[in-house]
């Protein structure tokens, strides 16, 4: 059942979004470093991905030319998700520093 006529539904396992792990049941021994690495490399996957995409799209060898739309856009909302992140964590720290004790 589409959503938005002539377009199609959503859905798949790329729309889901996944629960942190080790919140409900306890830590799962993981630094937030190595999960904030792991963030990253799957970030440079998207922009891989995407980069990939659109270069097959500029070729004209890409089947789908919506994947590749799906492609950069998702890479192009994690990139601003992560500088978002990126600013506020900026943000808190400098917070912290200027805090009087």
């Amino acid at each position: 059942m589409p959503l938005v006529p002539g377009i199609g539904a959503v859905g798949g396992s790329e729309w889901q979004i996944g629960g942190l792990e080790g919140t409900a049941d306890g830590p799962t021994g993981r630094s937030f470093g190595s999960v904030l690495a792991d963030q990253l490399q799957s970030l440079a996957g998207m922009q891989d991905t995407a980069a990939a995409a659109s270069q097959s799209l500029a070729d004209g060898t890409a089947t789908d030319p919506t994947a590749v739309v799906m492609a950069v856009e998702r890479a192009r909302l994690s990139m601003q998700m992560a500088s978002q992140m990126r600013t506020k964590g900026v943000e808190a720290i400098n917070d912290i520093f200027h805090t009087q004790v």
